[in-house]
């Protein structure tokens, strides 16, 4: 697990660091091509330079968030806006990650990717990758 990441666990409580755990250590674990790092102030992981998958603490818990997850068509990913293709979903505690839905998500997030990496350029058009 990336150093940087490590710390940003360890800054949360107990509870939430225990869901920060379990996320990065599935994530490093399905995804070990992808490049980790902190992005914007949250552990991202990163395949081929687009970002893929992501956390960060919010109100409501421990937000996992897929930035082209809203094609996954996936019930337990929550869209809430059609602009970009991000789908998430909270935790507050480890025992409710479901590890084989979380699985199957990382595959389908190496599967299905938009270019994020290039949105700037493309000034916020949105183009396929896979």
């Amino acid at each position: 697990m990336h150093p940087e990441i490590v710390k940003y666990n360890e800054n949360q409580g107990a509870n939430l660091k225990a869901v920060c755990d379990v996320l990065a250590e599935e994530i490093d674990s399905n995804l070990p091509e992808a490049e980790s790092r902190i992005w914007h102030a949250h552990p991202v992981w990163f395949l081929d330079g687009n970002p893929t998958v992501g956390y960060s603490r919010q109100k409501p818990g421990i937000r996992l968030m897929f930035w082209s997850g809203a094609d996954f068509e996936e019930a337990g990913l929550n869209v809430v806006g059609r602009k970009f293709k991000d789908a998430s979903v909270f935790f507050n505690e480890a025992l409710e990650i479901e590890r084989n839905d979380l699985r199957r998500w990382l595959r389908k997030s190496r599967e299905i990717q938009w270019d994020y990496r290039n949105i700037a350029s493309r000034k916020g058009r949105l183009e396929r990758l896979k």
